[in-house]
């Protein structure tokens, strides 16, 4: 008995010094794509993340705790989403940031809310992920599609005099939404009509269905809402078959790698992404130091998470407190200075101040036109 006694002892011991060591970090998760066919959206964020953490490590950290970042891939899928969130949970993370793909995001929100962590993401765009108010702890620092949609559709009226537009999606809960919005608005303004609004299968290798419709239709625009495999392979098939469309998406197809895969086709192709901040003096600084660490420029979303963790930090800094209520309060009074500007959280959780640009692929390269 008396060994017995002693090795629950000792066993009570080792628990209450593991649990002083979690306390000597303060654990910050990073969920996203890190690999897969979107890991050029997911990356970018853990770039971030690694930068902002390094600088705060050297100062110090935060009360005099060092940061420690845990990392999930998910793969934007909801099911891995679902482990990522569990298992970050599990590991003693006080806010995640993340997640990237809105269907991944809402997948995983439950989970999160349920164990009262703070969640912010800087891509996931669906409007139903703070308008609905069935996650109170979810956080973000990019606008909503409504937005995103309204301003594509408003160029593709306004500015290249669209009258008849196809609108398509990949069926998922960021395409879709895009999608959805984009034709009321359409609709609504009665400038233009609809004429064709059709969901495509992800992944797919032939899209010429698709294209023999929007043909038929007599587009002059192709709205599209999804990411850049899919779009890619359209904007190839519709060149292909000489069909005389301009082709406005997303920011999911604002990126990169749309134009590496797409090669040539891609020129012309309009697609909305987060705001212009490059003459930020703090974006410059954020973007310059991932070239000199990474030696490359930034992808995706960067700007975006770099601010979505400045703000965790400074919330957690400014609660003096790992407490998610706390950490929320302050997210939600406190302006701070990010890489997309000064911001705060609204009653929702959505970022005050941000908002979308239209841009253009000209000489192999996105370009702001709007």
């Amino acid at each position: 008995m008396k060994g017995r006694i002693s090795g629950l002892v000792i066993a009570a011991s080792l628990v209450l010094l593991a649990g002083t060591a979690m306390a000597d970090t303060i654990k910050i998760g990073v969920a996203g794509a890190h690999s897969g066919d979107l890991a050029s959206y997911g990356l970018p964020t853990v770039n971030a993340a690694k930068l902002v953490v390094d600088e705060v490590n050297a100062k110090g950290g935060i009360d005099g705790k060092q940061i420690e970042l845990l990392i999930q891939d998910e793969e934007c899928k909801p099911e891995k989403a679902t482990n990522a969130a569990t298992k970050l949970i599990s590991d003693g993370a006080v806010v995640v940031l993340g997640h990237i793909c809105s269907g991944a995001t809402k997948a995983a929100l439950p989970i999160y809310t349920e164990a009262k962590l703070v969640c912010m993401s800087p891509s996931a765009t669906n409007p139903e992920l703070t308008q609905s108010g069935q996650y109170p702890t979810f956080f973000r620092t990019i606008a909503s599609d409504d937005a995103q949609a309204t301003l594509g559709a408003e160029f593709a009226i306004n500015t290249l005099g669209a009258k008849k537009i196809a609108v398509l999606h990949d069926k998922g809960d960021y395409g879709k939404g895009y999608a959805e919005y984009a034709q009321q608005f359409i609709t609504d303004g009665g400038a233009a009509e609809v004429v064709l609004f059709e969901g495509v299968t992800p992944g797919a290798v032939d899209y010429s269905a698709v294209v023999q419709k929007i043909r038929k239709s007599e587009a002059d625009v192709v709205m599209f809402g999804g990411y850049h495999p899919e779009a890619s392979k359209i904007v190839a098939q519709l060149k292909k078959k000489r069909v005389e469309v301009k082709f406005i998406s997303d920011d999911g197809v604002k990126d990169d790698t749309f134009i590496k895969v797409a090669g040539a086709d891609a020129e012309g192709v309009y697609a909305s992404g987060p705001q212009d901040v490059s003459s930020l003096e703090m974006n410059k600084a954020a973007r310059a130091a991932h070239v000199a660490k990474f030696n490359a420029e930034p992808g995706a979303f960067f700007d975006n998470a770099y601010a979505a963790i400045q703000a965790l930090v400074n919330a957690i800094d400014k609660a003096d407190s790992t407490d998610s209520a706390k950490i929320m309060e302050a997210l939600r009074t406190e302006n701070v200075d990010t890489s997309v500007g000064t911001i705060k959280f609204d009653a929702r959780g959505d970022a005050e101040g941000v908002g979308f640009s239209m841009y253009q692929v000209q000489g192999g390269k996105y370009v702001v036109v709007q």
